[in-house]
């Protein structure tokens, strides 16, 4: 479980494919890493398969590379990171599994006063779950929706200690990013559906 505060930035040093999926080592600035622990790489929760400091190796299975972008990322890429959430830490973001639900694509960037504003557009199933002032995930980055400008569109607004802190300040218009829509608004959406389709005959 994360909380979408993103406390680091890290860089890929390798990437390797495999017919059993993708080999990641990152360089982060985290210190006491351990084998077997979940950290969360532009918002997809992976597990640390191997440490040597100030590098650790995660692998992306075949599953999680059909619904993300990980097959895109090459030596040299900036990512952000997250640590998993401890019970006695503060919960600054919004609750988030680490579990990338699609990739949407930057479609608008406007400077706006002291904010920077992001159209992005992202598939339907996120889309129907994302309500203005409610909360979204994009590249592991918790935000608050700004607005929904049209049908398949949500806008963020980024503010300069985000800019600052994570790679969405790098962001251009065409850029991919993963995208995790709200936990509660996902578990309504399921709940909701049965009642949605006409009664049987």
């Amino acid at each position: 479980m994360f909380t979408g505060i993103v406390t680091a930035v890290g860089t890929v040093t390798a990437a390797r494919q495999s017919e059993d999926g993708l080999q990641l080592a990152i360089s982060s600035a985290y210190d006491g890493i351990e084998a077997g622990e979940s950290i969360a790489v532009d918002g997809a929760c992976l597990t640390v398969e191997t440490v040597s400091a100030p590098e650790f190796t995660v692998h992306v299975i075949r599953t999680s590379l059909d619904r993300t972008r990980f097959a895109e990322f090459r030596r040299g890429q900036r990512v952000n990171l997250e640590r998993a959430l401890r019970i006695q830490d503060r919960l600054g973001g919004h609750i988030v599994q680490g579990h990338v639900d699609g990739v949407g694509r930057v479609v608008s960037i406007v400077e706006r006063d002291d904010a920077r504003i992001l159209d992005i557009e992202v598939p339907p199933e996120i889309r129907a779950i994302a309500i203005p002032l409610g909360s979204i995930a994009v590249d592991g980055v918790s935000l608050t929706v700004n607005a929904l400008p049209a049908p398949d569109i949500i806008q963020v607004s980024l503010i300069p200690f985000t800019l600052q802190h994570t790679t969405l300040g790098n962001r251009l218009v065409g850029d991919r990013v993963h995208l995790e829509g709200d936990l509660v608004g996902k578990y309504i959406a399921a709940l909701v559906e049965p009642w949605k389709r006409p009664p049987s005959p």
